[in-house]
């Protein structure tokens, strides 16, 4: 008697495993990207070369505008592509811990007065958790 019980219980399961399994990827991969979707990414970045500053524009989600941006810079690397030194920031949000509501895009300048190459050099904007904006500071 006991053993159509055990029967019951593997076809269950089984069943089970066959109508959830396909859809617990999906949703999994759904989760992880709509958190990861919204993060600070660059919306443009130029270089001024009158004022000597570096000019991005952070597109994000919060709750309010009032997000100010900075830069961490890295140490300066010899001879990067195109034979030229070069160097990574990382962009940093003040309010990164924020909820994400609403869309807002805030533009800064970076003076570049401390930019630890030689120049010309091409600098690596990142910002968290995996966007990457590289251009070529000239003389």
């Amino acid at each position: 008697m006991s053993r159509p019980a055990v029967t019951f219980s593997l076809t269950l399961g089984y069943w089970m495993y066959r109508r959830i399994a396909p859809w617990l990827m999906p949703v999994t991969a759904a989760v992880f990207l709509s958190q990861t979707t919204y993060a600070d990414n660059f919306a443009k970045v130029y270089f001024d070369k009158k004022a000597d500053q570096l000019v991005v524009t952070m597109s994000y989600r919060g709750t309010n505008p009032d997000h100010n941006f900075s830069l961490k810079w890295g140490d300066c690397e010899a001879d990067q592509s195109g034979n030229l030194p070069g160097v990574t920031a990382e962009v940093l949000d003040d309010q990164w811990e924020d909820v994400e509501r609403e869309s807002y895009r805030k533009t800064t300048r970076f003076d570049l007065s401390g930019l630890p190459c030689r120049r010309p050099a091409k600098v690596t904007l990142r910002s968290a958790p995996r966007f990457f904006y590289s251009l070529t500071i000239p003389r």
